[in-house]
């Protein structure tokens, strides 16, 4: 009997309990909960996708034959502008230079002596000179010969002696042309020295290596690829009905791959022609430093001045929750209580919003934030309880 009382007892205090807790009524959420869905207006956007590349790019190539000796690092490695990137084997020019520069000495040997004979031509003419040494002959024609010569008008002294004169000085003009064209050909062999070392260009890093130490290249074949990626661009094929709507320094908004993250964006360059067969013209942006990396995939939102404007509702995108691939909001209710709506979100805006294509009307509230695994019917206040 005391067993069957204490079982009634603790069966009405249940009863009680439970009677108690469904008669106090839900907390309504609060007024600050909820955001009045507000109606946005102004010019259409195009979402459209390009990728993020290096402000500056450069493909070094080989300029001459030969085996790589020397690399300076591997992908991601950064260097400053001056330093050495790839080296080529110069052996063989160097070589070749020394024995240009031995021919240059034996040139200027060569100079220095007809410019002696020159000068020994001008004060003791070889014409006036009697040949052959101091024997019988050469003193007969010395005291006979010439002076006959002269008397009857057979010979010149002074055409001879002119031409020794120019004879010795041609002496000179091509010993000078020698050394010309054996200068000339050190500074080719310079030139060739300098296009077995490929040198950074600018401030930058290593973005693809295409050779490795020993390997045997040949003209035009590529080294590595080099480029800035301090500054990085959003390169994008528009539509050529969007062209008129751009001009160089506009400012507009893009949508980053990575974590969807909205950042602004500046036209930097709009090239003057379009594609032929796409009809497409590329644009690019500039990105803020820091926000993304070459190869990255991005989307820019492009003002469309052809479409009719149109008005969408706009909400926090804090407000949207995703159940799977949908998204939906939690709308207020005639009770009181935040409904779940599955809407179809648009385009994300400046300061954290999102405009909404259809599932909302402007005026309707909706929760700003709701908590995480939230159910339909409940409150924002009876969620946090629980």
């Amino acid at each position: 009997m005391r067993i069957h009382s204490q079982v009634l007892i603790l069966s009405l205090g249940l009863s009680l309990a439970a009677g108690g807790l469904r008669a106090q009524p839900r907390p309504l959420p609060a007024p600050t909960d909820y955001f009045t869905v507000q109606q946005s207006r102004g010019v259409p956007t195009v979402s459209i996708g390009g990728t993020v590349i290096p402000y500056k790019e450069v493909t070094l190539s080989a300029q001459m034959p030969g085996r790589v000796k020397y690399l300076a690092g591997i992908e991601g490695d950064a260097f400053h502008k001056g330093d050495l990137l790839v080296a080529l084997d110069e052996k063989e020019l160097l070589a070749k230079r020394r024995a240009a520069l031995a021919q240059l000495a034996s040139a200027d040997a060569q100079l220095r002596n007809a410019g002696v004979q020159y000068t020994r031509e001008i004060w003791a003419p070889r014409s006036r000179s009697a040949p052959g040494g101091m024997g019988l002959p050469n003193l007969f024609d010395q005291m006979f010969t010439k002076p006959f010569e002269d008397f009857s008008g057979e010979s010149d002294p002074g055409a001879a002696r002119y031409g020794d004169l120019y004879s010795s000085g041609t002496q000179v003009a091509q010993a000078r042309s020698q050394i010309a064209r054996l200068r000339a050909e050190i500074e080719a062999i310079d030139a060739k020295l300098r296009d077995t070392k490929s040198i950074a260009p600018f401030d930058g890093v290593i973005m693809k290596k295409f050779v490795e130490i020993g390997d045997t290249v040949q003209p035009g074949q590529p080294l590595l690829k080099y480029a800035d990626v301090q500054y990085l661009q959003v390169e994008v094929n528009i539509p050529a009905r969007l062209r008129p709507g751009l001009r160089e320094g506009m400012m507009l908004q893009a949508q980053l791959d990575v974590d969807n993250r909205v950042v602004p964006v500046r036209v930097a360059q709009i090239f003057p022609m379009a594609d032929a067969q796409r009809h497409t013209v590329r644009v690019k942006f500039d990105l803020p430093q820091g926000v993304s990396a070459p190869g990255m995939y991005a989307k820019v939102l492009v003002p469309d001045f052809t479409a009719p404007a149109r008005t969408n509702p706009v909400i926090p995108s804090s407000a949207i929750r995703y159940n799977g691939s949908l998204p939906g909001v939690y709308v207020l209710g005639g009770d009181g209580q935040p409904h779940l709506r599955l809407v179809r979100v648009g385009e994300q805006l400046p300061g954290g919003y999102t405009t909404v294509l259809s599932g909302l009307q402007p005026g309707e509230k909706v929760l700003r934030d709701p908590p995480v695994g939230i159910a339909q019917g409940w409150s924002a206040a009876e969620q946090k309880r629980r």
